[in-house]
């Protein structure tokens, strides 16, 4: 876990905070200390975290954005240009943080990102964890439907991804994983043009 202050203001200032690069390492630990899924893919294109103005080392890091290209198809349903879509695969925050926290960090995330090269940014809000995309829309994203419901797998309080590389593995295979199905859920997805 990240070595950070553990006491954070009660307002959160603008001017207090910057966002910057992360490495991989540090937003992982962020990614199975706080995130519910517990885990995150083996790449990033982009990873941003949130330091304290002023504070640059990641161990003062208090929040993370992992951005990675979605699969082909689910590209495809937002534009015929699928290879210019990216996707807000994970956001933590430390808990403790003050409010717009989150929305802070995916704004100034967002701004790092090359949108020449990334026109159509995309991010789903988790139904099956009680999610509305409220972060999504104080950060100005548009809602853009949901996705068809989904098998949903944790194991020992993470959940697992079907996808393996270029597999998505079957019922069977994740039951023989060890993970429990907890249920089929849909997701409400988000997306930034530019």
């Amino acid at each position: 876990m990240p070595i950070m202050a553990t006491v954070f203001p009660e307002k959160f200032r603008k001017r207090d905070w910057i966002v910057d690069s992360i490495s991989l390492t540090t937003a992982r630990r962020f990614i199975q200390a706080w995130h519910y899924a517990g885990g995150a893919s083996n790449t990033a294109t982009y990873l941003h975290g949130l330091y304290p103005s002023g504070e640059l080392w990641e161990a003062a890091a208090v929040g993370c954005a992992w951005w990675i290209p979605p699969t082909k198809s689910a590209g495809m349903h937002m534009t015929e240009n699928w290879q210019g879509v990216l996707s807000l695969s994970r956001l933590v925050i430390a808990p403790g943080m003050p409010t717009n926290a989150a929305s802070f960090l995916i704004r100034r995330s967002m701004r790092l990102i090359d949108r020449s090269r990334w026109p159509v940014l995309v991010t789903y809000a988790d139904g099956w964890r009680g999610h509305v995309g409220t972060i999504y829309r104080a950060a100005g994203w548009q809602e853009d439907g949901q996705t068809k419901p989904e098998r949903t797998y944790v194991r020992n309080g993470r959940m697992i991804s079907r996808k393996a590389g270029g597999h998505t593995r079957t019922h069977a295979e994740m039951l023989a994983l060890g993970a429990e199905c907890v249920g089929s859920f849909s997701r409400i997805r988000f997306i930034d043009r530019v």
